[in-house]
């Protein structure tokens, strides 16, 4: 700035854990105007917390610059910006937010987020404020009103009009007898039932230690903290047909200890990272306990690695932040032989877990029930995302993990719009996540799973248990929007669902009385977290400094599971997914989707989904071009049963169907396929009139569908076994003028309003039909055949093919399978008319013959004395057929 003559920015941390960037200014520009400066141009991270104007910065003897000696600022607004609090409730929320912030004051008109807030420090505030003003304070209030004066109003409002219930106080409850578990507790105490010693809910947390520890303090330092937290020594034991919590009395805490110092320097790592891993993995028993663990690995000299592991039934990541922050403050005390001092905990978890079952009941409940049922009502069960591999009823704790950095300039450019649509980075990234799941799931409806702390209560916020609770947001894909309307989208649902926090997940699976499947989770598949950095950076045992260490054990509860990371000037996240479903270059490829997609968000929000693509460099060459230059001469001008009519030609003598012991040579193929074609001429078969034929798989089928062709129709397939109804709709939705059928089967059609003709009976006026094919006039556009869906999904629908399409494909199909007039093309996918058309008629093109089994064949037995007998060289079998062989 040219207004900046010098200038220094240090990082300083006036409050406990809580480090903030300050900018001393020497020059003429004012704080406020270097402030807007640099909000121009950098994420609001690196923009200075405060900024302090000085005559000159202070140096040392040496001429260096003294940074003890740079005061220490005074954060939020300066004095010229400052508003004090006019009114008692400003007063109140001022002294919340510098409590929560860690500022010495704030004043009325300062933004919460520009002040360093975040969706875990607002929860903080809300809980604070509905303790104290005795009023339920949504948090989208403080999203919507985020100055102290806009949000005083707001509560002042609430006071006056009533906002419902107000929660009771959490207090502590008798110890006498079974203590209850949360709802949270119960549904990981089933799935532990289920799947006993599942390291899937394990959450290892491993840290590096240098410097000389102090093991007795250590030592001493874990079992203050098992004395404070009655969770860490909590099992779970069952009393008619119910979990309930069994609080032990507090003992001392096993610390194994191990030394790979006689290990050479360069295994030390790697054995460490093992045993890391085999830590987290080792299974816990819920009713004997403990249900923390804790290791000591000495690697040598002054460096440690300290594995903890605790199973998730007594904890979560907070959980995990506030055992390693208050390790810290223990031993910090027991290394200087002193005794700590941390402020009494109001309540335990066993308390929260009380009030949780006394406050979530009656209308309370209702309203939360209500609010979810209306918001995911008509959600699809299932999000429909290609797998590499099918699902089954076991999906397995394999787990793969993809490493994900976004650029500098994509993350600045997230940060920016995040600012100037009003949304939290984790909305603006949830959008794009919701929004590559649309485009690879094809569905406009996306639910996609998050959890929150769930500590909306000021008691819980010190607290080590199981607090934290799944989301579910149901995200809007449909019309098209631009990305600036999905944002505003997912906003109002994210702000929606925090106010509704309070329902657990188990309990709106209850209410929602979803199916239940062992194939996939309920409600949603995919889940999102923003994290920020790891709290217990900076902290420190004593002279001992800690560092995070990755344990290499992450484990995937659902079929993708992205986590980001908010910590520096790149964005970093984890994608973990199931193994048994995705490849991990699939994984790897859909991280680079997700990339491009959030790069576009931030380009252009004005720009709709629609016209992004997913595709970049290589990979749009490679699915644009390559894959799709598959352009090969094929026989144009000819129709599909021309080339039987060829081959029959060349080979009239060869074999062309096998039927039921008997066979059929091409020559005879193509004579009784012409005389039949003759005959239909006569009953109006011509180009584009569909033809139906329901007949059991045999000779007789391979004449009536050659025939139809043959006289210009195109053939639809109808299978006898079909109800009436589905027949009697296949007939009218296709526009069927007449149906080819056998004798014993002319009943099942004879309620379609058509004209049915039973083949049998059509003997005498068939040898009266000239030789040679009819002239029908048929060209290659006209239609060969109409096949229709399951309708699995709906009413079955009608898929009209072209001369032309199934000339290329069986062109095609020939030159890839290399088929000869030797081969034999043994093709029974069942008893019905379930043959592919193709495959017929590219073993006719090519001088092959086809077998029309009958239903003896199936036995294995037969079935290889017919392999061996006509030397068949291509099989297609059901799957059920494969099973029994």
């Amino acid at each position: 700035h040219p207004g900046v003559r010098e200038a220094r920015v240090v990082v300083r941390e006036d409050a406990p854990g809580e480090k903030r960037l300050v900018a001393y200014l020497v020059g003429e520009a004012g704080a406020e105007e270097v402030r807007a400066y640099l909000r121009a141009s950098l994420p609001e991270y690196m923009v200075p917390a405060a900024f302090v104007e000085l005559e000159a910065l202070p140096l040392t003897p040496n001429g260096k610059l003294d940074v003890r000696a740079l005061p220490a600022p005074e954060y939020g607004a300066g004095e010229a910006g400052y508003v004090a609090p006019r009114t008692p409730t400003e007063e109140v929320l001022a002294g919340i937010w510098a409590e929560v912030l860690h500022l010495e004051r704030v004043g009325v008109e300062e933004g919460f987020f520009e002040l360093g807030g975040h969706s875990l420090l607002a929860t903080q505030v809300v809980s604070r404020a509905r303790q104290a003003f005795e009023v339920e304070v949504p948090l989208r209030a403080l999203f919507e009103a985020p100055t102290v004066a806009a949000l005083a109003g707001r509560i002042e409002a609430l006071r006056g009009e009533g906002s419902g219930p107000v929660a009771p106080p959490m207090e502590r409850v008798p110890r006498e007898g079974p203590l209850p578990v949360s709802f949270a507790q119960q549904r990981l105490w089933v799935v532990d039932r289920l799947d006993p010693g599942s390291p899937a809910y394990n959450m290892p947390a491993a840290l590096r230690l240098r410097g000389v520890l102090d093991t007795a303090a250590l030592r001493a330092s874990l079992d203050a903290l098992v004395r404070r937290h009655e969770a860490l020594r909590t099992t779970f034991a069952e009393r008619g047909g119910v979990p309930v919590q069994v609080v032990h009395p507090a003992a001392p805490v096993e610390l194994v200890e191990l030394d790979l110092g006689a290990l050479p320097e360069a295994e030390r790592e790697a054995e460490a990272g093992r045993l890391a891993v085999a830590e987290a993995l080792r299974p816990f028993d819920l009713a004997r306990g403990p249900l923390l663990r804790s290791t000591l690995v000495r690697l040598g000299g002054e460096e440690h690695v300290l594995l903890f592991t605790l199973h998730h039934v007594v904890s979560d990541g907070w959980s995990t932040q506030v055992l390693v922050r208050e390790v810290s403050a223990f031993y910090a005390a027991f290394s200087r032989g002193e005794e700590p001092r941390l402020p009494e905990l109001p309540v335990q978890y066993a308390d929260f877990a009380a009030w949780q079952r006394a406050w979530l009941a009656g209308g309370v409940l209702e309203a939360q029930v209500d609010f979810w049922r209306e918001r995911l009502a008509g959600a699809p069960p299932l999000l429909e995302i290609p797998t590499d591999r099918p699902r089954t009823q076991a999906q397995g704790a394999r787990t793969g993990t993809h490493r994900l950095t976004l650029p500098a300039e994509v993350s600045r450019a997230l940060r920016a719009l995040s600012r100037r649509e009003g949304t939290t980075l984790f909305m603006t990234l949830l959008a794009g996540w919701q929004a590559l799941l649309s485009k690879y799931s094809g569905q406009d409806d996306v639910v996609v799973g998050t959890p929150v702390a769930g500590r909306t209560r000021r008691e819980t916020e010190g607290l080590i248990g199981f607090f934290v609770n799944m989301l579910a947001l149901r995200g809007d894909l449909g019309g098209d929007p631009t990305w600036s309307e999905l944002l505003g989208r997912v906003r109002e649902t994210a702000l929606g669902a925090y106010d509704h926090q309070e329902l657990p997940f188990e309990r709106l699976v209850e209410a929602l009385d979803v199916e239940r499947s062992l194939g996939h989770d309920p409600v949603f598949q995919v889940t999102f977290e923003l994290e920020r950095a790891a709290a217990h950076e900076g902290l420190a045992l004593g002279e001992v400094g800690i560092e995070p260490l990755t344990a290499g054990a992450e484990i995937a509860k659902f079929d993708l599971d992205l986590g980001m990371e908010d910590g520096g000037e790149r964005l970093e996240g984890t994608l973990l997914f199931r193994e048994p479903l995705f490849e991990a270059q699939t994984v790897g490829r859909m991280a680079a989707h997700l990339e491009v997609l959030l790069g576009a968000m931030a380009a252009e929000p004005a720009r709709r989904l629609s016209e992004v693509s997913l595709l970049r460099g290589a990979e749009r060459v490679q699915v644009l071009r390559a894959w799709n230059a598959t352009a090969q001469d094929f026989p144009r001008e000819l129709c599909l049963h021309e080339l039987v009519s060829a081959q029959a030609a060349r080979t009239p003598d060869a074999v062309a169907v096998i039927h039921d012991g008997g066979s059929l040579s091409y020559a005879a193929l193509d004579r009784g396929a012409d005389r039949l074609a003759h005959l239909l001429r006569g009953r109006g078969v011509g180009p584009e009139v569909r033809v139906g034929i329901g007949m059991e798989k045999g000779a007789g089928m391979a004449l009536a569908v050659l025939a139809v062709l043959k006289a210009g129709g195109a053939y639809v397939p109808i299978d006898p076994a079909y109800p009436e109804e589905r027949i009697g709709y296949l007939l009218r939705d296709s526009g069927t003028a007449l149906v080819l059928t056998q004798a014993q089967l002319a009943g099942r059609f004879s309620a379609g309003g058509v004209p049915v003709l039973a083949v049998e009976a059509l003997q005498g006026e068939l040898a009266a039909e000239p030789v040679g094919a009819p002239a029908s006039g048929v060209a290659p556009e006209n239609l060969a055949y109409v096949i229709y869906t399951s309708g699995s999904t709906g009413l079955p629908k009608g898929v009209a093919v072209p001369h032309r399409a199934v000339v290329n494909l069986a062109t095609d199909m020939a030159a890839r399978l290399g088929l000869r007039p030797e081969d034999r093309l043994l093709n029974f996918a069942s008893l019905s008319f379930d043959v592919s058309v193709e495959e017929i008629f590219t073993a006719w093109s090519t001088g092959a013959a086809v077998v029309l089994s009958r239903e003896e064949l199936f036995a294995p037995g037969a079935l290889r004395a017919a392999i061996e007998r006509e030397g068949i060289t291509s099989l297609e079998l059901p799957s059920a057929y494969w099973a029994e062989w």
